[in-house]
C-alpha cells in the first residue's frame, strides 16, 4: 500500500470517529446513559434510530463495567501507585470528563492517543469550551512539533499513529506514563482497523511494557454469516475495511490471540451475553422502555457480531476476572447436523423483479402465491410495501412473479407489516393485525379478493380490498402474532395467539374468530397457559395448533413447543417434550409434513451457529438438525422475517423475502425467491 493510499485509509478510519461521536451524543440526549459531555466534544447533532441507540448503549455499559472494575481494584489499596488509563484511538470520547465529574480520578490519570488531526481537534475543542476546562484544571498546549497536544495534571492527549510503536512508546514515556503502575488499556473498535501484523505488535508491546495491566477491547467478529458479510461490505465501502476477522472470527480465537501474546488471563463474550449477565433486569427494562422499538432480530444479530474482551497480567489484575459473572449464560448449541438441504434460486430478475421485502405475509391460492405488506424496496426506495406480489407457476419447475395493484371503495391497502394472512378460498384472503409503525397498529380486519380477467389468466389480475366486518373491530390491535385454522363442533375458527401491542411488549392471550360469521367467540381452553410470546410460529395439526419458539418476556428467545389440543369441551394446552432440546429461536417459519414439525431459519442468541432447519418428530419428540447448502445461491441468505410455502407433493419449501435493517450498515433484503429440497429429510418414514 502506497503513502497516499494509507493516508486515504487513515482519513476514512478517522471519519468513523465522527459518526461514533454523534451516535454517543444522541445516546445521551435520549437518556440511555448519563453523559453531559458527549455533546460538548462533537460539533453538530444527529438523531439516531432506536436500534443504533441500543447498540451504542450496550457498548457504553460494557466499557463502563470494565473501567469501574479496574478503578475499584487499583485505587482502593492505601499507598498503591497512581492508576493509569490509556485510551487508544480515543477519538471524541468523553471518558475522562465523566470520571473526573464523578470524582473517580483522585488517584488515577488518563492518557489518550489518536491520529494527530483527531487529537489536535479534540484539544482545541476542550480549550474553547469553559465547561470542559473547568474539569481539566490548568493545562498546557503541546508544541506543534510535539505529539503532546494537551496536558493537565491528570489528563494528556497525544497525536500518534498506533502503527509506529517505537515513537508511541517514547512519546508516552515523555508524557509521564509509567511502566510499573497499574494500567488499563482501552481500544474501542480500534484494533480491527489495523492490519493484523500491526495489531499483533500492539498487543504484544502492551504485554511487554506493562507488567500489571488490563487490556479491554470492543470490536466486531463472526464475519462469515450473512450479517457478518454485510457488515464487512459496509466498512469496505467506507474505505475502512475490518482486518483480521478471518484470522480471529470468534471469542475463542480472540482469547487465544491475547494469551499467545503474553497476557496471562483473558475472557471474552458477545454482547448478548454481556447484556443478559452483567446488566440488572431493572436496568434492562428501563432501557427497553425508553423508545418504541420493534427491531429485535437486528438488535440480537448486532450483539452477536460484537464482543467485549478483557485480558490481564500482573499480581494485582490477573487475579481479577473482570468479565466473570455469577449468572451463567446458557449455551444451547444445536445437535450435530443429520443432513443437508440444498437451496436453489427459483426466480431471477427477469422472472421476479423487486421481491425485496421482510415482515410481509404470504399465502398459497389458486392463481399462485400472494404476498402482501412488509417493508421493502419499491420504485427505487425503501418503504412500506403498497403493492402486492403474485408468484405463479407456469410449468413443473418454473415460477414467474409480478407486482399487482389493488383497489377498493370502502378500504385501501395500508402497507402494514407483521400481520397474518389466512386463505378463505381459492381467491380470497383474510388479513388480521399488523402495524404501520411501532406506535401505530393497523386496525380492522381486511379481506383481499382476486379480480380475474375474462380469460382466467393472471395477466390482468387485481386485488380488491374490503373490510371483513362492517362494524369497527378493536379486538385485534397487535402484530407479530399468529393465526391458525382450528375445528370445534364441526365449525371452522381462526385461533389468534400472542404477539405484541403498543401497550404490551408481549401478549399471552388468545382469541377465536368464527370464520363464517366473522365474529369473535369464546371457546373453553384448559391447561397451563404458555409463556407470552411474539414472533413465534404456529401450524395446524390434528385439529389444533402447534406453537413453537418466539420471543418472550425480557426479550428472551424461547425453545418451548406447545400443542393446543382439541378435547370434547374445547381445547387443552399441552407441552411437547423434545429431545435433544432445541435452541431457543424466533422470527422463523414452520410447517408440519407427515407428522414432523419443520422449524425454518429464525434468530437465536444461545448459539454461535446459524439456524438451518430443525425437524421434530411429533410422535417420538426426537429432534434433528439440517444445514442449508447455499452453494447454488449466488448471494447470502438472511433467514428471518421471511415467509415460506410448503409444497408437499414436490417435497419442496419456497422461501420468500426476509432480511432486516443491519444496525448502521444498511438494510439487507434477500433479493430473490429460493427453494429448499426436502427430499433428504425422509419425512415419509
Amino acid at each position: 500500500m502506497g503513502p497516499r493510499s494509507r493516508e486515504r485509509r487513515a482519513g476514512a478510519v478517522q471519519s468513523t470517529n465522527d459518526s461514533s461521536a454523534l451516535s454517543k451524543s444522541s445516546l445521551a440526549t435520549r437518556g440511555y446513559v448519563h453523559d453531559t459531555f458527549a455533546a460538548l466534544l462533537v460539533p453538530g447533532t444527529a438523531r439516531r434510530t432506536p436500534l443504533i441507540h441500543r447498540g451504542y448503549y450496550v457498548r457504553a455499559r460494557a466499557i463502563r463495567h470494565c473501567v469501574s472494575a479496574f478503578l475499584e481494584r487499583t485505587c482502593a489499596a492505601p499507598g498503591a501507585p497512581r492508576a493509569q488509563i490509556l485510551s487508544l484511538g480515543a477519538g471524541s470520547d468523553s471518558l475522562y470528563f465523566r470520571l473526573k465529574a464523578a470524582g473517580r480520578l483522585s488517584w488515577a490519570a488518563v492518557w489518550e492517543v489518536d491520529f494527530p488531526d483527531v487529537a489536535r481537534r479534540k484539544a482545541e475543542r476542550i480549550r474553547d469550551t469553559p465547561e470542559l476546562c473547568a474539569l481539566t484544571g490548568p493545562f498546557q498546549s503541546g508544541d506543534p512539533a510535539s505529539a503532546l497536544c494537551f496536558e493537565s495534571l491528570d489528563y494528556r492527549i497525544l497525536g500518534l499513529d498506533l502503527r509506529q510503536l517505537e515513537r508511541l512508546d517514547q512519546a508516552l514515556t515523555a508524557a509521564g506514563l509509567e511502566e510499573a503502575a497499574p494500567t488499563l488499556l482501552l481500544a474501542e473498535a480500534v484494533l480491527t482497523y489495523l492490519e493484523p501484523d500491526n495489531a499483533a505488535a500492539l498487543i504484544a508491546w502492551a504485554a511487554q511494557r506493562f507488567p500489571n495491566a488490563l487490556f479491554v477491547i470492543y470490536e466486531q467478529m463472526r464475519p462469515h454469516d450473512t450479517f457478518g458479510q454485510f457488515m464487512q461490505q459496509h466498512f469496505q465501502q467506507l474505505n475502512s475495511p475490518l482486518h483480521g476477522l478471518d484470522r480471529f472470527p470468534d471469542v475463542e480465537s480472540q482469547q487465544h490471540r491475547f494469551l499467545q501474546a503474553g497476557w496471562t488471563a483473558c475472557r471474552a463474550m458477545d454482547m448478548n451475553e454481556f447484556y443478559r449477565c452483567f446488566l440488572p433486569a431493572e436496568e434492562r427494562r428501563r432501557m427497553e422502555n425508553l423508545e418504541p422499538f420493534d427491531e429485535f432480530e437486528e438488535w440480537h444479530l448486532k450483539c452477536a457480531h460484537y464482543f467485549i474482551l478483557a485480558a490481564s497480567k500482573g499480581d494485582t489484575l490477573s487475579q481479577t476476572l473482570v468479565l466473570s459473572s455469577p449468572e451463567l449464560f446458557p449455551r444451547v448449541d444445536p445437535a450435530s447436523p443429520s443432513g443437508i438441504l440444498l437451496a436453489n434460486v427459483v426466480t431471477s430478475d427477469s422472472q421476479c423483479p423487486n421481491f425485496k421485502r421482510y415482515g410481509h405475509a404470504s399465502v398459497l391460492l389458486r392463481p399462485g402465491i400472494l404476498s402482501a405488506g412488509g417493508f421493502g424496496e419499491q420504485e427505487g426506495r425503501h418503504c412500506r410495501m403498497s403493492k402486492f406480489h403474485l408468484l405463479s407457476r407456469y410449468c413443473d419447475f418454473e415460477w414467474k412473479g409480478k407486482q399487482i395493484g389493488s383497489w377498493g371503495t370502502e378500504a385501501q391497502w395500508d402497507g402494514r407489516l407483521y400481520h397474518t394472512m389466512t386463505r378463505l378460498s381459492d381467491t380470497q384472503v383474510l388479513v388480521l393485525g399488523g402495524r404501520l409503525s411501532p406506535v401505530t397498529p393497523a386496525l380492522g380486519i381486511l379481506q383481499l379478493r382476486f379480480c380475474k380477467s375474462e380469460d382466467d389468466s393472471t395477466e390482468d389480475l387485481n386485488v380488491m380490498v374490503t373490510k371483513a366486518s362492517t362494524e369497527e373491530d378493536s379486538t385485534l390491535s397487535c402484530w407479530r402474532h399468529s393465526t391458525t385454522e382450528v375445528s370445534y363442533e364441526n365449525q371452522k375458527y381462526l385461533f389468534v395467539y400472542g404477539g405484541r401491542s403498543v401497550v404490551e411488549p408481549v401478549l399471552s392471550d388468545w382469541h377465536f374468530l368464527h370464520m363464517e360469521s366473522m365474529t369473535w367467540v369464546r371457546i373453553p381452553v384448559e391447561g397451563d397457559t404458555p409463556d407470552g410470546r411474539h414472533s413465534h410460529s404456529a401450524c395446524s395439526w390434528q385439529g389444533g395448533v402447534l406453537i413453537a419458539g418466539g420471543l418472550g418476556a425480557s426479550e428472551e428467545p424461547l425453545s418451548s413447543v406447545v400443542f393446543l389440543k382439541p378435547i370434547t369441551c374445547g381445547f387443552l394446552w399441552k407441552s411437547v417434550d423434545i429431545q435433544p432440546p432445541i435452541t431457543p429461536r424466533y422470527s422463523h417459519t414452520a410447517h408440519v409434513l407427515n407428522g414432523k414439525l419443520l422449524l425454518v431459519g429464525g434468530v437465536w442468541i444461545h448459539s454461535s451457529s446459524v439456524p438451518g432447519v430443525t425437524v421434530i418428530d411429533l410422535t417420538t419428540g426426537l429432534s434433528s438438525e439440517y444445514q442449508i447448502d447455499t452453494t447454488c445461491v449466488p448471494w447470502p441468505i438472511m433467514l428471518h422475517n421471511h415467509t415460506s410455502i410448503l409444497l408437499p407433493e414436490e417435497q419442496q419449501l419456497l422461501l420468500l423475502g426476509g432480511g432486516g435493517n443491519c444496525f448502521s450498515f444498511g438494510t439487507y433484503f434477500n433479493p430473490h425467491i429460493i427453494t429448499l429440497d426436502l427430499s433428504s429429510l425422509n419425512v415419509g418414514q
